[in-house]
Formats: C-alpha cells, structure tokens, sequence
C-alpha cells in the first residue's frame, strides 16, 4: 500500500496504538501514560460521537477514556420546549451510546446552569418573567427542575456515571469582602436562592442512587471564589445534601494559575474530604486571554481575541507541564481529568489553540510535555 494512501484516521488511530503499518512505535497515549493515576477525559462535538468526524474519533478512541458532552445534554439541547412532550434525546442517546460501545467513562453535563436554559424556563404559562417573592412562582420553577432531572436522570439511569448536577453557582466576583455567596444575576439564584442546588441534588440521588453527582465551577484556583466554594459545600454537607465530587473547570492561560496557586487550590480543596475532578481543562493562548482569570460564556469573546501570544507553543507546554505536574502530585485525590475539546479546531476557545492536538488532528509539543508529567 501506498503509505501516502492511508486515511488519516487510520494512521492516527495506528500510531497511539502502537501499529503502524505494522511496525511498533512507542508513542504513549494519554490515557495509558496516566493509567495508574486517573482517567483522561475529553468533551466531544455531535460530529464525533455521530462518526462523521473520522478523525477526530480515531483521536478520542485511543487517547481518552472518559467522554464528557460539549452541548447535548444541556437544557436548551435536550429540552427546548415546555412540557414532558418538549424533549429531544436523540443526540443524547447517540453520545451515550458511542460511550458504551468504545467503553468509555460517561459523563453527563449540565442539570441545572443559568446558561444555555431556555427563557420558557423562567416564565410563567403567559410568558411572565417567575418572581423569587412569589410563592407560586417558586413552587412553578421547583415543579419544572424536579421534572427535568427525574426524566433526564432517569431516562440514562446506569448509563452515564457521573452527572455535573450544578453549574457555575457561585459569584464570580474577586472581591474577598463580597459576601453574596452566589451568582446574584442566576434566574435560579434570584427565585430559588440556595434551594435549587440542595434540590437539583437530592433529585438526581433519587433519579439514578448509583451516578456520582457533580458541583462543577471555573476560577476556583482564585482565593475569593474558592472560600465560596469551600463555605457553600461546607454548608450542603451540614444539610446532608449528596454532592460527591468537586469539579473545578481549569479553564487557564499561559501563566494562570501559576503552579503554587494550583497546588495550594487543590489542596484546600482536597480538605473538604471530596474526590475531585478537573473537568473542563484548556490553556487560552490568545493575547486577550492572558489578561482574563475567567471562564464566564459572556467575556468568552473578549478572552479569545486577539492574535496568538508570543511563543504561544512554548508558554502552551510549560504551562500544561506546571498543571499536569500538580495533578499528578494530588493523584490521590483527583480522580479525573478531562479536556475540554479534542482538537483546537473544536475548541469554544479556538482562536487561543488552547488543546494538545492542532486542527490538522496533530500533536502539539504540550501533548510531549504532558505526557512527561507521568513518568
């Protein structure tokens, strides 16, 4: 065979499995070089989990082996419309299914996020906005987050492992001295307050006892949020509530956080006596993004402007070598690590080429430098 004539899938599906063209290569792959550490995860699009993206599933077949879904599972996409009749499942089903067909950890994400929720959600039948000092509006919006995660829940009950249960709850403010625990602009925080996060988890315990339940949320390595983050689980496991693992986001830039401010998060973290798990990891490369701390889907635009920072790929392996160095320092306590986007071309922060595999499906130098951290 012609070696120019091979499909690209299948010479990358050969080289992270260690048969190329029938000679072995000694490429580690990411999910074997932190095999005795914890799982790699990666988020997938709808074109890779439906196959139409041959190369890209050839990379997430021998690299990862959890899945984490991009949009899919979010309200808006598995449940656009009002009423028990309003949902879609089919690109559900398809994620789920291409996990368990690979083998593959499922992860699913998000239950309740005041992103990506339609507006219906946070009106009444007449299209009124609900009100937090209306009893009736509470108990409307309470009927409808019950509704949801008991059908979404319930409908992969023993299929996806892990549920991101609460998405981004806290202020995001870096003022040390703000003393509103919670993201005040939430519809869900404004009618429901601390409500709907004991809720959303006593519910999803019901829906499926054996899924492990996610608080998941960006910028916890900032001190400010972390005490947040530290006081609001503190405050759940007073009230028994069933969150079980932490998900801190790690969405960083090339010199946040520095390789101190990671170990000493993880550490306090690590104090509430709670797996955790880095859930959504990328590396912004973009000029704008070095000056932004923040994951928020509103500055996302802001951050990821600009041109590539000076010695992008450079600064993009030393920082992934300062992240992985600390993970694998906490493996005992990390339990996960999951990319957020396969290649950069995937990636919700693109123009930063903030992932280990280049648009073209081709390592970068980080994937080396990553890979060193295990040995």
């Amino acid at each position: 065979m012609n070696k120019n004539l091979i499909p690209i899938g299948f010479a990358l599906a050969s080289l992270f499995t260690g048969c190329a063209m029938g000679r072995a290569e000694n490429v580690a792959t990411l999910k074997e070089a932190f095999s005795k550490d914890f799982p790699i995860g990666v988020a997938v699009n709808q074109r890779q989990f439906m196959g139409e993206d041959t190369n890209g599933v050839a990379l997430i077949t021998a690299q990862f082996n959890s899945l984490a879904p991009e949009n899919v599972l979010k309200w808006e996409a598995v449940h656009p419309r009002r009423g028990t009749n309003g949902y879609n499942f089919a690109p559900g089903d398809a994620y789920v299914a291409f996990g368990e067909k690979n083998k593959m950890l499922i992860v699913g994400h998000t239950l309740a996020w005041h992103s990506q929720t339609p507006r219906w959600v946070f009106q009444d039948d007449n299209g009124r906005a609900l009100s937090g000092t209306n009893a009736a509006d509470r108990e409307l919006l309470l009927a409808r987050l019950h509704e949801h995660i008991q059908t979404v829940v319930g409908r992969y009950k023993g299929r996806i492992q892990i549920w991101d249960v609460v998405n981004e709850a806290l202020n995001d403010s870096s003022n040390i001295n703000d003393t509103n625990m919670l993201r005040q602009s939430s519809p869900w925080v404004r009618i429901l307050g601390v409500e709907f996060i004991v809720k959303a988890f006593e519910w999803a315990h019901e829906a499926d006892p054996k899924a492990i339940l996610r608080y998941n949320d960006y910028s916890v390595e900032n001190e400010p949020k972390r005490k947040r983050l530290i006081a609001l689980i503190k405050m759940l496991q007073a009230k028994n509530v069933p969150v079980m693992v932490i998900g801190s986001q790690t969405h960083a830039n090339l010199s946040w956080p520095s390789a101190e401010l990671e170990d000493a998060a993880l550490t306090d973290i690590a104090k509430l006596g709670l797996p955790i798990h880095i859930t959504e990891l990328d590396v912004n490369g973009a000029q704008g993004g070095q000056r932004n701390q923040s994951a928020d889907v509103a500055q996302n635009s802001q951050a990821a402007g600009g041109k590539l920072a000076e010695s992008a790929d450079e600064k993009l392996s030393k920082q992934y070598a300062s992240l992985f160095a600390a993970f694998h320092k906490h493996r005992s306590e990390i339990k996960l690590v999951t990319f957020w986007g396969v290649t950069d071309a995937d990636s919700w922060r693109r123009n930063g080429k903030p992932l280990l595999f280049d648009g073209n499906w081709q390592p970068k130098p980080a994937f080396s430098a990553v890979i060193e951290q295990a040995k």
